[in-house]
């Protein structure tokens, strides 16, 4: 895929800095190509785009050091988690040094009385609640790849649990930030709420590393579920699947995951995972709480479901079951792959009012009858959000064109629908000109405004989410 315009003359780091850098990290700073071409890529079509070097921080005195270096030099620095990002966040555009906090991967604090934790940016979510296992608590931010917390807040991350228990805006306390030029920032507290000044940790959740490194998280908590209960439920219409949702909340029903997958994506995953699920538009189902109110919550869903059209309800209340269930949910991506062998799968994730959803995923769907690309549709339906997962060759210019023109019909109709063009992979590289015509030319200007004031020479992961000029 094509990337946007990058700056070919650049000149290569300096050698002060390089020696600088070296000095302090010794091997944890590399210049080798193929630590480099590591980290100039993510999960998006894009070809790599590797950056002049690497340094691994092990701690925020490490982050400092090097923010300060690379701004006194003028160095580009692109922030690095676990590199699942999906919209080219990672690509080093105008060079620079990738850092990467994978290392830092401690939990600093756990105060369980208040429900809450403080990690460093490289734990992953799954290491996370690892660690969590034995307290009865757990971080219910789900986004399906095992991300970076650090990452997760990057990208304001949220995933299949969002219906209930929010995205990252909401489950994040505090947080510390370092800025271009190494000062450090601290925002929020352990406090549940708080009325004092601006609040900056949601300036930084989102940020996609344009603003600073995050090197500290204090995140909200909650109960692990006394009980636990997974459905699968199939329809005869994608409206009959996001009825029964809207009915489900708009009665006050607290599901936790309410994911819509479509009839081909259920193909797909039969024949890749060896499910025999009906292959028409299916809703995946959980519910938490304790074994009473598990119960309750299936059994009006159910009835709900079976008023919109639902049929054959298969339950799933054993954890190997759901495991099963859940794990051919996430690892999705691998089936579609198998529509068309050799082909790299471009999802968008635009997310509408949910009244508005089956409209959108209707219209897409015609759309799709009328493209040469296979394309499976699947998304968080209790939260509006939906991707479609647009198969092609990119090699192909074709197929890269006709994935474009389908990405840019599907993140239109969400725009018209009041939704917006990203409600969870993020801007990146792939988005900038959506953010424009979603919110508009003075509100991206507020936003280059605020990038401007903490970040006056463009050194923050740039190119990244709107055009700037330093």
């Amino acid at each position: 895929m094509t990337l946007p315009a990058t700056d070919t003359s650049r000149a290569p780091l300096p050698v002060a800095l390089c020696e600088a850098l070296s000095a302090r990290l010794g091997e944890r700073f590399s210049t080798s190509l193929a630590m480099r071409e590591h980290h100039g890529r993510d999960e998006s079509l894009y070809d790599p785009l590797p950056p002049d070097a690497v340094a691994f921080a092990n701690d925020q005195d490490d982050i400092v050091a090097i923010l300060r270096l690379c701004h006194q030099h003028r160095v580009p620095v692109i922030p690095y988690g676990s590199g699942s990002s999906l919209e080219g966040h990672l690509l080093a555009v105008n060079g620079g040094l990738s850092l990467d906090v994978s290392r830092m991967d401690q939990v600093i604090d756990f105060v369980p009385e208040d429900l809450s934790i403080t990690v460093q940016p490289g734990i992953t979510r799954k290491a996370l609640n690892e660690y969590l296992r034995a307290s009865g608590l757990f971080f219910p931010i789900d986004p399906g790849a095992d991300a970076s917390i650090g990452g997760m807040c990057a990208t304001r991350a949220s995933g299949t649990n969002a219906v209930r228990y929010g995205t990252m805006r909401e489950n994040v306390l505090a947080l510390t930030a370092i800025l271009a030029d190494g000062r450090v920032v601290k925002t929020g507290s352990r406090a549940k709420k708080s009325s004092a000044g601006y609040d900056l940790a949601r300036l930084f959740i989102g940020s996609e590393g344009t603003l600073g490194v995050i090197s500290e998280i204090t995140l909200k908590l909650h109960p692990q579920p006394e009980a636990t209960c997974a459905a699968v439920c199939s329809f005869a219409s994608v409206e009959g699947a996001v009825q029964t949702v809207i009915e489900t909340i708009q009665l006050g029903i607290p599901v936790a995951r309410a994911e819509l997958v479509d009839a081909l994506a259920i193909q797909a995953m039969n024949r890749y995972f060896k499910l025999t699920l009906h292959e028409t538009p299916t809703l995946f189902l959980e519910f938490h709480g304790n074994e009473h109110s598990v119960a309750e919550q299936a059994a009006s869903v159910q009835e709900l479901a079976d008023g919109n059209g639902g049929s054959g309800f298969q339950w799933a209340t054993r954890q190997e079951e759901r495991n099963r269930l859940w794990s051919a949910r996430h690892n999705a991506l691998f089936a579609f792959l198998q529509l068309k062998p050799g082909c790299r799968a471009s999802s968008t994730d635009v997310c509408v009012p949910i009244s508005r959803l089956a409209e959108c995923v209707l219209g897409t769907q015609e759309d799709l009858r009328q493209s040469s690309l296979p394309a499976p549709i699947f998304g968080h339906v209790g939260d509006g959000n939906f991707h479609v997962c647009l198969l092609l060759d990119p090699n192909d210019p074709a197929e890269v064109a006709e994935s474009e023109r389908m990405n840019r019909l599907i993140v239109q109709r969400a725009l018209a629908a009041g939704g917006t063009c990203s409600g969870e992979h993020g801007i990146g590289l792939h988005k900038i000109g959506y953010l424009l015509e979603e919110h508009g030319e003075v509100a991206v200007d507020v936003m280059r405004a605020i990038k401007h004031t903490l970040d006056p020479h463009n050194l923050m992961n740039p190119g990244k989410i709107f055009s700037f000029q330093a």
